[in-house]
């Protein structure tokens, strides 16, 4: 289960009417394991150098091997190199230090999320440097002089991260401040401000500065206000003179502000039609990007502050714009792309002239990028006529005299968002002839506040109407078959597939549920220690098991699988901490008990979400399969 923390990036491509004109001729059919053929690679998060000091090369995550691990990326072209060797464990880099050419790098253990930090020294020796048991690090950035990093543990309190200042040279470390139990945020470069967010509900929340340089800190609220208003943190300015912070206080949309930190004036400073879903400045301020939420694409803008223009790229393919890095001299930026039909690539580009260079490519060269198809932005009326908004991948060669078998795909969250990009799961399925519908139900982010909340404490209710309305729908666009259809998700989305053949058991033909919630009482009352900071805002929209349980029991899928009579293929990971692998053995056993057919698959080295590649080609094989045999027989 996916919590609403921060805001998600979407962008507007428009509307696509579906169901119009003929399509053209049928793909190619490529075995599953091509679709995960294609080479995930990722820059490190922004709080991390992602240029080695000399600029000439990247510090990456890639799955070259079939399993995450830190390679370098050279700037000038040729392949990557290893920096780690995992087998087990995914491994994500982390950043260079800015100095010399160190490295740190998280992993956890076989997907439990207790991450630990490592440094790689010049000398390939690795050390942790959060070792213990049951703690979770995070990196929590750089300061200007590259003297010391910041890093955060729960170590002290499982619920509570507090902030440790680490020696870059002897890895010494002292804590500069303890936790009360709010979420932490940026801290500024200088060292002195950290920022801290305290949830009070899901659309309620706040915002603390601490002076860090005081002896016993203590967090000062910045963010008073009247009624529900989300308050989140970007992050301070390089100067250290002011915070850029998120709010939807002005109206639907996040906007980002900027709060003077001497004199505690507040100003606006990008806004939009949409959501500001991120902000990042380069090392001395000169350029900011700003990241647009549109209609489930990110549309990016780079500005030079300096003189006011707006950065130009030559030389990208067309795709979503994400992950700027700047080298420290602000001569490169590295970026990602990706689209509908091509996996995340890195491109760097030289600012001056604008010109990028493609440095990796992530689709499987086997592949042809032709045969994979493109979605579409497309909307539908829902039960009470609120428009409903999802991703549609039409199967090509799909019409009426060959209509398609069509899946309604639910996302995680709850109040995650279907969103535009590669997906090997999804493009297989189109490729093997199913059309897909990525449904983004009322509940789901980047389509304002109002329609947030709609299906807060209305879960399995007006939520699981809008899904079981996309299946009607689908059937009446004449392209689509009118006879079957199949509902599959991950996470929340899971939980949306137990409770479609749960409570709507007509409504659909068959089902997958990946590492679904199917009992809210005991998910509720066993979140991970590591969420305590959320823990009021994820009760106020799906409630309290210590006050709500019997609404909880009536919405869990669980206590209600005598209902169920629609064929289930249920994919759990073992280690997974957030749905627990009882929630899927218990709904397995109980919708055998009704003589319905159910496949169940456990994966021994995932948690929640699968990250080796054998494990998630199984696992989609197994879609295929299944859907085979339930909705073309």
């Amino acid at each position: 289960m996916t919590m609403r923390i921060g805001v998600l990036a979407f962008a507007a491509l428009g509307l696509c009417a579906a169901g119009t004109g003929a399509m053209a001729q049928a793909a190619k059919v490529y075995p599953t394991r091509a679709f995960y053929e294609t080479t995930r690679y990722a820059l490190p998060p922004q709080d991390g150098y992602a240029f080695s000091p000399d600029a000439k090369k990247l510090l990456i995550s890639s799955d070259r091997t079939g399993v995450v691990n830190v390679y370098v990326l050279p700037v000038a072209g040729g392949a990557p190199q290893p920096l780690t060797s995992s087998t087990g464990s995914a491994t994500f880099a982390t950043s260079w230090f800015p100095a010399d050419e160190r490295v740190l790098f998280t992993a956890d253990q076989g997907g439990n999320e207790l991450n630990h930090l490592y440094v790689r020294g010049l000398d390939g020796q690795v050390k942790d440097l959060t070792p213990g048991e049951k703690l979770k690090a995070q990196f929590a950035g750089w300061h200007a002089s590259g003297a010391t990093f910041y890093v955060s543990t729960n170590e002290r309190d499982p619920k509570a991260f507090d902030l440790y200042a680490y020696d870059a040279r002897t890895y010494d470390r002292k804590l500069v401040f303890k936790n009360p139990g709010l979420t932490l945020g940026d801290v500024s470069g200088d060292g002195r401000w950290l920022v801290l967010v305290k949830e009070h509900s899901s659309a309620d929340s706040d915002l603390f500065l601490v002076d860090l340089s005081q002896a016993n800190p203590e967090p000062k609220l910045i963010t008073p206000h009247q009624g529900a208003v989300a308050f989140g943190a970007y992050e301070f300015t390089p100067d250290g003179k002011a915070l850029v912070y998120s709010t939807d206080e002005p109206g639907e949309f996040t906007q980002a502000w900027r709060y003077d930190v001497a004199s505690g004036a507040k100003s606006p400073l990008v806004a939009d039609k949409w959501d500001v879903s991120n902000l990042k400045f380069s090392h001395s301020g000169r350029y900011r990007a700003d990241y647009i939420n549109a209609d489930a694409s990110t549309v990016l803008r780079v500005h030079d502050l300096k003189n006011g223009s707006v950065l130009k790229l030559a030389g990208l393919p067309a795709g979503d714009l994400g992950s700027v890095r700047f080298s420290a001299d602000e001569e490169a930026v590295a970026l990602t792309v990706a689209s509908d039909t091509s996996p995340s690539d890195i491109f760097v580009a030289d600012v001056a002239t604008g010109k990028a260079r493609r440095l990796t490519t992530a689709l499987n060269p086997q592949m042809d990028e032709k045969d994979l198809v493109e979605a579409s932005v497309a909307r539908f009326r829902s039960y009470d006529g609120l428009e409903i908004p999802g991703i549609l991948y039409r199967p090509k060669g799909a019409s009426a005299a060959k209509p398609a078998h069509a899946l309604v795909w639910v996302h995680g969250g709850p109040g995650g968002q279907s969103r535009r990009g590669y997906s090997a799961d999804i493009q297989n399925l189109v490729n093997k002839g199913y059309a897909v519908y990525a449904i983004n139900n009322r509940g789901s982010s980047g389509y304002g506040k109002t329609f947030f909340h709609l299906d807060d404490k209305r879960h399995g209710d007006a939520d699981l109407k809008d899904v079981t309305a996309a299946a009607r729908w689908l059937k009446s666009l004449d392209w689509v078959a009118d006879d079957k259809v199949a509902v599959v998700g991950g996470s929340y989305g899971g939980y949306m597939v137990a409770a479609a053949l749960a409570f709507e058991p007509e409504a659909f033909d068959a089902g997958i549920d990946i590492f679904g919630v199917t009992n809210w009482v005991r998910t509720l009352e066993q979140i991970p220690p590591w969420w305590g900071a959320a823990r009021d805002s994820l009760y106020d929209e799906l409630g309290n098991p210590a006050t709500d349980r019997e609404r909880l029991t009536k919405i869990s899928p669980l206590f209600h699988a005598g209902n169920i009579k629609r064929p289930l293929l249920v994919v759990q990971g073992k280690n997974d901490p957030r749905v627990l692998q009882v929630e899927s053995d218990e709904l397995v056993a109980a919708v055998k008990a009704n003589g319905v057919p159910v496949e169940y698959i456990v994966f021994p080295d995932e948690g929640h979400g699968f990250q080796r590649r054998d494990n998630r080609v199984t696992a989609s094989e197994a879609y295929v399969k299944f859907l085979d045999a339930h909705l073309r027989k």
